[in-house]
């Protein structure tokens, strides 16, 4: 199977482009689209928050801008009904055939919950997805009325004129509680990890599967890292120290231990050690700003092609990387990508 390269639109950046702090830029999303897909990469995450601008207003740029990169369009069950959001996404898909995939955040920050007026606690957030999902893909797959009585959405004839060709288009998940590979092993078509220990995704992958199964489902997987890239190590390195530093400062130095679930496991395996197998370096993932996949890779182009390898060599077959420069790194990271594109065949020919 191909290797799958996803990189990141980040919120913050976004939203700081078009809200006029600094220079209003809204050409930014476009640029950043057309950076990624001279680079190589497949898809762009657009991401999402309770202050983010409307990802498939943000999407449609994406796609228009470019004639190959797909977008992954997170989107937070609970706040839109679910066949409404079924033929959002699928009218997206329809003007760019092939190309939208739906990344699915059922919400680990209550205070950020809260900002749109959600209540429900985690558990039954996962509740929400579940169903949010079973819908999604009644209304995508469904050619005659259907009807659905749930906890949380009810049904009457439900349909839609606008479907993917396939019946369905690519569900990402992720989550690192029970309640989230329960939920994910049972809809995900790849399930998506930040970037822990090779062992520990492993071990991750392992309860994924097991959760899948009973559904007859065998999804990818996808681990998200922040690589600090340079032609040599040293360098590489020096500009790792850079980042930490300008990380901490922006902080006041002090570490913040609040987070989701999975913020939390990263910043566990920081406290065991800095670096973790050949060179996931882990400090970031405790500084005050972090947030989501705050783990890097440091070294050479080659080593961090190397160590992406090892990712995949385990069963990850999606990679989702983003930088701390956001123009800069998706125009570095071509070397990245072209060096594992080169080890592609010789993994296809060992199965």
């Amino acid at each position: 199977m191909r290797i799958e390269f996803i990189g990141s639109l980040v919120n913050a950046s976004v939203h700081n482009a078009l809200s006029g702090q600094g220079a209003s830029d809204a050409n930014y999303p476009a640029r950043m689209a057309r950076l990624h897909e001279e680079s190589g990469f497949d898809r762009l995450l657009v991401g999402h928050s309770s202050s983010s601008p409307d990802g498939f207003t943000v999407a449609n740029q994406v796609l228009n801008a470019t004639d190959r990169l797909g977008v992954l369009l997170a989107h937070r069950p609970g706040f839109v009904a679910p066949t409404v959001a079924a033929r959002q996404y699928a009218t997206l898909d329809a003007f760019h055939p092939g190309r939208v995939a739906l990344h699915v955040i059922t919400g680990g920050d209550d205070a950020d919950q809260l900002r749109d007026g959600d209540t429900s606690d985690k558990a039954a957030r996962y509740r929400r997805s579940d169903e949010f999902l079973q819908l999604v893909r009644l209304e995508w797959s469904a050619r005659e009325p259907f009807d659905y009585a749930g906890e949380f959405y009810r049904v009457t004839g439900g349909w839609s004129a606008v479907r993917p060709p396939a019946g369905s288009l690519p569900v990402y998940f992720a989550g690192a509680s029970p309640d989230a590979v329960r939920v994910g092993g049972r809809h995900a078509d790849v399930y998506a990890f930040w970037g822990e220990p090779l062992a520990a995704i492993a071990a991750r992958i392992a309860a994924v599967r097991a959760a899948a199964l009973p559904y007859g489902r065998s999804p990818r997987f996808s681990v998200s890292l922040r690589p600090i890239a340079a032609a040599t190590e040293e360098q590489a390195w020096a500009r790792a120290h850079r980042i930490l530093e300008a990380e901490l400062a922006r902080g006041g130095g002090v570490f913040d231990h609040r987070g989701s679930e999975g913020s939390l496991r990263l910043r566990q395996f920081a406290d065991q050690a800095e670096i973790h197998d050949k060179r996931l370096w882990t400090p970031l993932a405790k500084t005050p700003t972090a947030a989501g996949n705050s783990t890097a890779l440091v070294g050479s182009y080659a080593q961090i092609a190397e160590s992406l390898l090892d990712y995949v060599a385990i069963g990850v077959s999606t990679l989702l990387i983003r930088g701390y420069d956001p123009e800069g790194d998706a125009v570095d990271y071509a070397n990245i990508i072209r060096l594992v594109r080169e080890q592609e065949p010789a993994l296809a020919a060992a199965g």
